[in-house]
């Protein structure tokens, strides 16, 4: 049995869709990752062969004002998550993000690239990264720029925005891959069925800026928007952003034989589905 945490997350609903009747998730209303003791009641009740870390606190300017919390969760919470699941001989699967890179390099980033995050958000998951590994039999999958239909993202953000104006601003100075997290879970189990250990970086294919990503979203949709460029310093959020963090993710391919597909056609295929 696959144990997803979080399952009532934009990842993990659809990591519990794609695995059906192996898997078995539990919420924040059945365990609380930064308590030991509640994380040790579970596991060992469960027993799961495979633990996903679909959990986290990922509001990454409220972790500038919540720096105790987001470190609780997204750091000590994968401490208990790795040493329960070591104790009772499952992997442990854990989410990671680009945000761990400072996006300084200039061209796509491997896995064993040096973290340097920029904010506490980035701080607190490079902490949960390293507390994985308390777990020798574990996977640390690092993604970015998610999107699902079951949870809030930019994709819906924009469809939002787009009914009330006819003009918006979005950065083009931030370049990243827009992921779907169909295509992510999909990476996910791939690996896990290989029985890939270490770190891995699962995106869908290509890149651009959000700008770009906001203009290719109302021409599929087919909405007459504008969409001005601005800054990221411009936009003025209280955490900073890595400029350029497209990951690599070659090793993906070569190590689990799955290839994402390109961002703009996950986009298509999210944008029908969600018509449905």
């Amino acid at each position: 049995m696959i144990l997803v945490v979080g399952a009532k997350g934009m990842l993990g609903q659809d990591l519990m869709t794609l695995l059906g009747t192996e898997a078995r998730g539990v919420d924040i209303e059945d365990i609380d990752i930064t308590s030991m003791e509640s994380v040790q009641k579970v596991l060992v009740t469960l027993k799961p062969r495979v633990v996903i870390n679909a959990a986290a606190y990922t509001d990454v300017d409220g972790c500038e004002s919540n720096q105790e919390l987001a470190m609780q969760v997204n750091g000590e919470g994968v401490a208990h998550l790795a040493l329960i699941s070591k104790e009772i001989g499952a992997k442990l699967v854990q989410i990671s993000t680009d945000y761990v890179f400072d996006g300084g390099k200039g061209s796509p980033y491997l896995e064993d690239d040096p973290p340097r995050p920029l904010s506490v958000y980035g701080e607190s998951k490079l902490a949960g990264e390293m507390n994985a590994c308390f777990n020798p039999d574990h996977l640390i999958v690092r993604t970015q720029w998610l999107y699902g239909l079951h949870g809030k993202n930019f994709v819906e953000t924009m469809l939002r925005l787009a009914a009330e104006k006819k003009e918006l601003s979005v950065v083009d100075d931030q370049i990243g891959s827009p992921t779907w997290t169909v295509d992510l879970s999909l990476a996910i189990k791939a690996l896990i069925d290989k029985g890939c250990c270490g770190t891995y970086h699962a995106a869908n294919g290509g890149f651009c800026s959000w700008n770009e990503f906001a203009r290719v979203i109302f021409a599929e949709a087919g909405m007459g928007i504008t969409v001005n460029p601005m800054s990221t310093a411009e936009l003025g959020r209280p955490a900073p952003r890595p400029l350029y963090s497209t990951l690599d993710c070659g090793k993906l391919n070569r190590d689990a034989g799955f290839q994402p597909q390109p961002w703009q056609e996950a986009l298509k295929n999210y944008l029908n589905l969600r018509r449905q």
